[in-house]
């Protein structure tokens, strides 16, 4: 009895690799593998040559290589049965998802400001533990997990449905169906939230990490999360594409992943360790079968498109797409090493956690070698600046979630401040910066509005590429400090706390750089939905692209 809602977990995973088998299998009789070097040639129209930039910044310049010509197009595929996109289609996409998306993107940065003063109080408390503590609802036990929960399903969930909303119907050439239902999700996913954070800061969190709302919150976000698939899948079932780029395969299978991880874990059949189990399953997989695959999905897009190159090697993003899917499920439980579950559950999680560097360096090998010989576009764009600092991100976070999987590099970092530096650098570093760099580009073309000063953008650049850089530094140095002290009986352990005071003042004034630069993104997409300041006719540049010949035409 104890450990049969372990059973059910491992069954959940032998039915998700087997349906993922299946898919694969389904997913090549229909052609989606075939000529599959054309399908890189997808995300540039016929009317757009590749080898013109898209992030508004260079003159037409075709790359070495001859990029830019002999650029394979729809009948590369084959026979087509979908119908052909009318001319103006991106318009009417751009108008179709304009609400649904600005609303998701509006109650992101919300919650980010929200999650952000949250982060604050709860880090400045390590510093002044006796700041705040006349009220409950200030205390550290209350504020960290309610800055856990606000970023990751007010922030970075609402703001990956938003781009993968807009990618989707893109990459789809199709407008939005049923935009309604998804303005209906949004307002239920608020709503959610709002009692979420209010219970717990209340004192009704449930005390399990990643999942302390209460129960009531996640069922009305999981409700809002169904209807926005209603409408994405109604959206699929009408495309205007045959082939399907790599970024909708990312986006459609974290759209069926997550539903099924919050439903699963939410069972009330878990007790004792199967679910702690249980928990770390659920914890590892909201990033990596989520929040992974929604920045994964954006990259993709928008490094080949703002540098007007086809990612490098179309068949390596095939691979790394399906050994995520069927790698990751598998690696949560390397978070219980040295804990009470069998042995062998930990072991499977350490393998499979130790093969994830396949998908890894297949998404790195292409993500960098799509960049190589684009440097200066990377410095001229604010997309592609803020997209490959967490390309590069999720390049050092996956080899080094792979590594301190192992037993031995487990006993020196569990319990210590390298842990957080290691879920900061993928959920912020990685996932967070290339939600930032999307926004920059999508936002302009859903208001006709360009942004207001790339001045204030480079310094959101600067404030949270310097914070998070110090932040994971310092506790990655702290922790490793931190955890072979605690492994010397010889060292008191209150002189292990008192030698982590210098780290922990890093990580709070870090933080505050990181809310600054949030506060300063605010205020610029603020300016951008309403339209402030004066009209301006070109690009919002860094300095170093208005140096550069005429600009092209951004669509």
């Amino acid at each position: 009895m104890v450990y049969s809602s372990l059973i059910i977990i491992v069954m959940v995973l032998l039915i998700g690799m087997a349906v993922s088998v299946f898919i694969l299998m389904w997913s090549d009789k229909r052609g989606q593998y075939r000529n599959v070097k054309a399908g890189a040639y997808v995300i540039f129209d016929e009317d757009e040559p590749v080898g013109q930039p898209q992030d508004q910044t260079f003159a037409t310049v075709p790359p070495p290589g001859g990029d830019g010509g002999g650029v394979p197009r729809r009948s590369a595929f084959g026979p087509s049965t979908y119908p052909e996109p009318p001319p103006g289609w991106r318009s009417d996409v751009d108008r179709s998802v304009k609400w649904p998306v600005l609303a998701y993107v509006g109650s992101a940065v919300f919650w980010l400001l929200v999650g952000s003063i949250f982060a604050l109080l709860a880090s400045f408390k390590f510093n002044f533990p006796d700041w705040l503590v006349e009220d409950a609802w200030l205390t550290f036990g209350r504020l960290r997990p309610a800055h856990l929960q606000t970023v990751i399903f007010g922030w970075l969930s609402m703001v990956g449905i938003g781009v993968g909303t807009w990618l989707w119907c893109r990459l789809l050439k199709t407008p939005l169906r049923n935009g309604g239902l998804m303005l209906v999700g949004c307002v239920l996913w608020n709503v959610g939230m709002v009692i979420g954070t209010i219970g717990l800061l209340a004192g009704f969190a449930r005390s399990i990490e990643w999942v302390e709302f209460p129960v009531v919150a996640y069922l009305i976000i999981i409700a809002g999360f169904l209807l926005n698939n209603v409408a994405l899948f109604r959206t699929l079932a009408r495309r205007r594409v045959q082939h399907l780029y790599v970024s909708i395969w990312y986006i459609g299978a974290s759209l069926l992943w997550t539903p099924i991880l919050l439903v699963t874990f939410l069972l009330p059949v878990y007790s004792g360790v199967p679910h702690a189990t249980a928990n770390w399953w659920f914890a590892h997989n909201i990033l990596g079968l989520w929040l992974t695959p929604a920045a994964l999905a954006a990259a993709y897009y928008f490094i080949p498109k703002v540098t007007g190159r086809p990612v490098y090697s179309y068949h390596l993003s095939i691979i790394g797409f399906w050994t995520l899917a069927l790698f990751y499920n598998w690696a949560g439980a390397h978070h219980l090493v040295g804990g009470p579950p069998p042995q062998w559950v930990v072991t499977t999680g350490i393998v499979f956690s130790v093969m994830m560097i396949i998908p890894v360096v297949v998404v790195a090998l292409n993500h960098h070698m799509t960049i190589v010989g684009r440097f200066r576009r990377v410095m001229a764009s604010p997309t592609l600046r803020f997209v490959v600092f967490g390309a590069m991100s999720y390049t050092s976070v996956s080899i080094q979630g792979s590594l301190q999987s192992l037993r031995g590099w487990q006993e020196v970092t569990h319990f210590t401040h390298y842990t957080i530096a290691h879920s900061h650098l993928g959920v912020y570093a990685f996932a967070t910066m290339i939600m930032f760099g999307a926004l920059y580009y999508i936002l302009p073309r859903l208001t006709g509005w360009e942004w207001r000063s790339s001045k204030l953008i480079a310094a959101h650049f600067w404030l949270v590429g310097m914070g998070i850089g110090a932040y994971v530094v310092a506790l990655t140095v702290g922790g490793v400090i931190q955890g072979l002290a605690m492994l010397n009986p010889n060292v008191p352990f209150l002189a292990v706390v008192e030698s982590t005071k210098l780290w922990l003042l890093i990580r709070s004034v870090s933080g505050t750089l990181m809310t600054i630069g949030h506060i300063i993104f605010a205020y610029l997409v603020f300016e951008n939905i309403r339209k402030g300041g004066p009209q301006r006719d070109a690009p919002t540049l860094f300095p170093l692209a208005r140096r550069q010949p005429a600009a092209t035409s951004s669509k």
